[in-house]
């Protein structure tokens, strides 16, 4: 067998690091109610290139025409254009362009239709691999399985050099029949193997387990890297990709908001922070501009129509914000008392201090003072207490409302602080 020539290795192999395979347009897409047309992806496929992910997973070809043709869209517009062709983009090459497949020969071919015309094309085959699935959906047995895989791997790397394989429901799997099938995949030709958490059921010792049996099975070819693909139905998905990472794991599979099917799949923004974040204990590094996360949230959000709850982390509106006056004390005096991330490195100005019920007295004069007004104690003692009197009764003070408030007890200042 002769490896087609189509598909260079993509651009993460000349940095240190790990690959960030972004799978909003697939997997994210699944969730309910937040269906893309063709234009809609390929606006978000354009903003992934300036985030700066190594692979886009387009869509599922087989699955409509319409996503057939974003995913050509996306291979021709994005796949084959270097970065610093886009406008606000970075960087040379494009990122690989992946197309899922089941494991037949008709989703294959529809794969390779839909990427073949990208720099760097992938056909991603997905085969189930649990018990559970293998009897209740394939109603096939292990020997019939890894013959698919044979196959099916066989015929995705005669067209495309660039082959993943995952075996569906690998954390439910019996641990033998995995690597069984994982090394059939890797022998006809997959040099990513995917370990999907596809219902969240595995908990992140478990999960870092596998992956680094897993991980040391394939330690003799350096050229398989395992991936991770983790769901949230446990609420474990970013912690369960991070102890893949930290046993092995070199490519990570993510979506930006955390979308996808039931309760969503691990979050870029949730794995590449922690890694920013916790440099010295993890050590890893991806090629992910973190101005361009809040940006990529907006738009999946604008587009899909699925709120971010305000508490959310990293993009949640109130990711950055304090309320509390013990906590907005600490910000005002050191802002790494009570943040852990610098909000420069993605694009905020500042932090935000909510004036509510809970607020103290050195978050409401620093609040005044920033909108003109200075006061001595006096004057503070009794806006604090006509300040409290109206936060009670109100979820959040304004700054409308903290205009009113002392305009017939102080003269505002000169020049409001800047």
């Amino acid at each position: 067998m002769t490896k087609d020539t189509h598909s260079p290795r993509t651009r993460s192999t000349t940095y240190k690091g790990i690959r960030v395979f972004d799978t909003t347009l697939r997997d994210g897409e699944q969730s309910p109610g937040a269906t893309l047309n063709s234009r809609e992806k390929l606006l978000i496929a354009r903003q992934l290139s300036r985030l700066g992910v190594d692979v886009i997973e387009a869509g599922f070809p087989a699955s409509s025409l319409d996503d057939l043709k974003a995913v050509q869209q996306i291979s021709q517009q994005v796949g084959a254009v270097d970065r610093n062709a886009v406008p606000g983009g970075h960087g040379s090459a494009p990122p690989a362009i992946a197309a899922m497949a089941r494991a037949n020969r008709q989703d294959i071919d529809l794969a390779w239709q839909g990427v073949q015309a990208a720099k760097s094309p992938c056909i991603h085959i997905v085969l189930p691999a649990s018990d559970i699935h293998l009897k209740h959906k394939l109603g096939k047995s292990h020997a019939e399985v890894l013959e698919i895989a044979r196959q099916t791997v066989g015929m995705a790397y005669a067209l495309c050099g660039n082959v993943e394989f995952s075996p569906e429901d690998a954390t439910r799997s019996d641990p033998g029949f995995l690597l069984d099938v994982l090394e059939i995949a890797a022998e006809m030709g997959a040099e990513t193997l995917n370990i999907p958490d596809t219902v969240g059921y595995a908990t992140p010792a478990e999960y870092g387990v596998l992956i680094k049996k897993v991980s040391d099975q394939f330690l003799a070819r350096p050229e398989v890297v395992i991936s991770c693909h983790c769901h949230d139905d446990l609420g474990l998905a970013t912690a369960n990709t991070l102890a893949g990472l930290e046993n092995g794991c070199r490519q990570i599979e993510v979506t930006i908001n955390g979308i996808g099917e039931r309760a969503g799949n691990a979050c870029l923004e949730e794995v590449i922070m922690a890694l920013r974040t916790r440099k010295s204990l993890f050590q890893l590094e991806t090629a992910i501009d973190p101005l361009e996360i809040l940006p990529s949230s907006a738009l999946v959000r604008e587009l899909t129509g699925l709120v971010v709850p305000p508490n959310k982390a990293i993009v949640g509106a109130n990711a950055f914000s304090h309320e509390s006056g013990i906590h907005q004390d600490g910000i005002l005096k050191h802002r790494q008392t009570y943040e852990i991330m610098d909000v420069a490195a993605l694009g905020l100005r500042e932090s935000r201090l909510v004036l509510g019920k809970h607020s103290g007295r050195n978050a409401l004069r620093a609040r005044l003072r920033a909108l003109g007004y200075s006061l001595n104690d006096a004057e503070l003692a009794e806006t604090f207490a006509r300040f409290k009197s109206l936060a009670d009764k109100h979820k959040t003070v304004s700054d409308l409302q903290l205009h009113a408030l002392c305009a017939d007890l102080v003269r505002p200042c000169e020049e409001p602080a800047q």
